[in-house]
């Protein structure tokens, strides 16, 4: 693994704000490797361009020695999902979003290593934490930080 200030550097390259630079920086000097989880909601069968910005980016911490969590979320894609704006996202079946997630897998490995990356759906993380556990998560952050 690169010495710390390399790592940081190229953690901190292209990012606009890194939020716990302190909390990283003790992390990278454990000498273990991070596990970083990105979530990618399955709402069309393609990744787009804005996506590789963070692909990239975990591609850099995969480059780094760290391992990636690439999180589809089905779980959140059956329910519709707002999309920030004045509408939600329309709920999609499990067959449309097992579809979607099987073109992003092939779309992904063009850029992240498989050896190196864990692909999961969030309702398998969601489906153990139960309601009054989903709560709980929720009331950590502020509706305009999410």
């Amino acid at each position: 693994m690169a010495d710390i200030e390399s790592q940081l550097a190229l953690i901190k390259r292209g990012s606009d704000e890194l939020l716990i630079e302190a909390e990283l920086v003790e992390k990278l000097k454990s000498g273990r490797p991070l596990r970083i989880k990105a979530g990618f909601d399955p709402t069309a069968p393609d990744l787009h361009l804005g996506h590789t910005v963070l692909i990239n980016k975990l591609r850099h911490f995969q480059d780094l020695g760290h391992h990636i969590m690439f999180l589809i979320g089905d779980f959140t894609g059956m329910i519709g999902d707002p999309t920030g704006k004045n509408t939600t996202r329309p709920p999609l079946s499990r067959e449309q979003i097992l579809e979607n997630a099987q073109t992003y897998r092939q779309q992904v490995f063009k850029i992240l290593d498989p050896e190196k990356t864990e692909v999961c759906f969030n309702s398998t993380l969601f489906e153990a934490m139960g309601a009054a556990g989903m709560i709980k998560l929720a009331a950590l952050h502020t509706v305009a930080r999410m």
